[in-house]
């Protein structure tokens, strides 16, 4: 009973999200691939913490890395005779005074719902358009088998999208609510059979949360949890890591490991989870119910799920509207860039999942400031003591736009501590670790895939630049201009003009306004 309960409480949250929406058209964008492609004169930061290196010559061929050669030094002219050769009909890009990247992997990348009212397309370009070249899906009401679709096509490149890992909410699909072992087990072993990459999980009971895990692990496929409040009191994340979950999100399920002098959550006694101001107002208020930084107990969980070896996920972004509505509302990309349906589904609602502005003030806000504090305290820690951190960005949900919201996340962990060059780990390599990508995809190696990013400002002096409105700069001159946005998103070799993908964004935006004379208005206002 409790299980068929938990079941029915999410879905009643999330069917207004959940249903598939337009699919991708084929592809129409990006030049190549090639037999051989070098990028010349490139600097190159990459994902494994090194720093800043060039000018270097990067040669591709037939989608692998094949050689990375320092061809000079800063301010001194390159002797042409020392570099690569290119052969005949391979193609070369002269990326001179520019910086690459590996190609950043957005680790908690939804692709969007009918709710939302946007398509495919939209939501590919705008991750695109930020240097994304790889997402992970957790859980998506498209179906596993749209999503499977999805991941071939953009395997294959007939689309324009970033690469996909495609994990399936735990009992979708399922005609009953699952409510036993066997059943679980089941479950995991269709779910495999499907193809699925891993599992997003909420909560079940104990037994059916330790069957499912272990299920899962055996069968060699990763996992992902958001330890849902309704079942978080016999199920935290010490439980869900030491039975085989792989990866955490966002971070309900720590505090509750972290409790010393307490079993649950303090709720104020009126609260009800199916209203997502209370949901959310709480939530502000759980860090301070746990072990104080640093305490026996709070090192006990850290060193426990570092050994491990448990990936944490931390979605910053998305909570950010908690502790700040208006920067989150008044964002300067939505104007531009977020679709009429999107900013509807943001705005306040009982029903839409994250729109939760019953009558959000400065009590609930300064409440989430002093959470964010313990929350990044312990984030930071976990990655300097050799703790996996990942980039994801939860995007569509609380005024959290796609691609725009991943370049904030990294602020976001920059607030938290982290160096630019650790901060570049989280978005590239920690985040290929943790699918099991490595030796493809996550650093600019010889043998990997040519999955880049290429921006002409230096993006370790500001992150902002990688934004697609860029960053504001003063010139020599006296004049305001924007400066930095991707210039080039690379992934399997092919070349995409990545402000032309958002261009076409913009476009989409704008010719959907035109329909009815849209105009974004902020809440209330007339």
């Amino acid at each position: 009973m409790r299980n068929l309960l938990l079941s029915l409480i999410i879905l009643l949250i999330q069917i207004p999200v959940w249903a598939q929406i337009e699919s991708a058209p084929e592809r129409a964008e990006g030049e190549g691939p090639w037999s051989q492609f070098i990028i010349r004169g490139v600097t190159l930061i990459n994902g494994n913490g090194a720093p800043p290196i060039g000018p270097v010559d990067i040669v591709v061929e037939d989608n692998k890395i094949t050689k990375i050669e320092t061809v000079g030094y800063p301010g001194v002219e390159i002797k042409e005779t020392d570099r690569p050769q290119l052969r005949p009909g391979g193609k070369e890009l002269n990326a001179s005074g520019m910086y690459l990247l590996p190609g950043f992997i957005d680790m908690h990348g939804h692709i969007g719902g009918e709710a939302q009212g946007v398509s495919a397309e939209y939501v590919f370009k705008l991750w695109m358009g930020h240097g994304i070249t790889t997402i992970r899906d957790p859980y998506s009401g498209n179906g596993i088998d749209w999503v499977l679709d999805h991941k071939a096509k953009s395997a294959k490149n007939k689309i324009t999208a970033p690469r996909i890992e495609a994990y399936t909410e735990f009992g979708q699909g399922s005609e009953s609510p699952i409510s036993s072992v066997e059943m679980a087990k089941k479950w995991v072993q269709d779910n495999a059979k499907k193809g699925a990459d891993g599992i997003k999980f909420f909560g079940a009971s104990p037994e059916i949360m330790k069957a499912a895990l272990e299920e899962n692990k055996s069968l060699g496929l990763r996992s992902a949890m958001h330890h849902a409040q309704m079942d978080v009191a016999r199920w935290n994340v010490v439980n869900s890591a030491e039975a085989g979950l792989t990866s955490m999100e966002h971070w309900y399920g720590l505090p509750e490991a972290l409790f010393t002098d307490r079993t649950v959550q303090h709720y104020k006694l009126d609260y009800n989870y199916n209203n997502e101001q209370d949901r959310f107002s709480e939530a502000g208020k759980l860090w301070e119910q746990a072990a104080p930084p640093y305490s026996d107990r709070w090192n006990e969980v850290m060193n426990e799920l570092i050994a491990l070896d448990f990936t944490i996920d931390p979605t910053f972004n998305i909570y950010e509207a908690s502790r700040d509505l208006m920067r989150a509302r008044r964002a300067e990309w939505h104007e531009n860039y977020t679709m009429p349906s999107l900013w509807e589904f943001y705005q306040p609602s009982k029903i839409s999942h994250g729109s939760y502005w019953h009558f959000w003030g400065t009590e609930e806000e300064t409440s989430w400031k002093k959470n964010y504090q313990l929350w990044m305290t312990f984030v930071n820690e976990y990655k300097n003591r050799g703790g996996r951190v990942t980039t994801g960005s939860d995007s569509g949900f609380i005024f959290q736009l796609y691609g725009f919201a991943y370049v904030r996340e990294l602020e976001l962990l920059r607030e938290a501590g982290f160096h630019p060059l650790e901060i570049m780990m989280s978005a590239t390599l920690n985040g290929a670790e943790a699918l099991g990508m490595e030796d493809e995809i996550g650093s600019v190696e010889v043998g990997k895939l040519a999955d880049f990013v290429i921006v002409e400002e230096n993006p370790l002096e500001n992150l902002k630049v990688l934004y697609g409105t860029g960053a504001i700069k003063l010139t020599e001159d006296n004049e305001v201009i924007r400066a930095g946005g991707v210039k080039y998103t690379i992934k399997d070799g092919i070349i995409y003009d990545a402000k032309q993908l958002l261009e076409d964004v913009r476009e989409m935006v704008e010719k959907d306004k035109n329909k009815t004379g849209y105009e974004i208005k902020q809440p209330g206002m007339k």
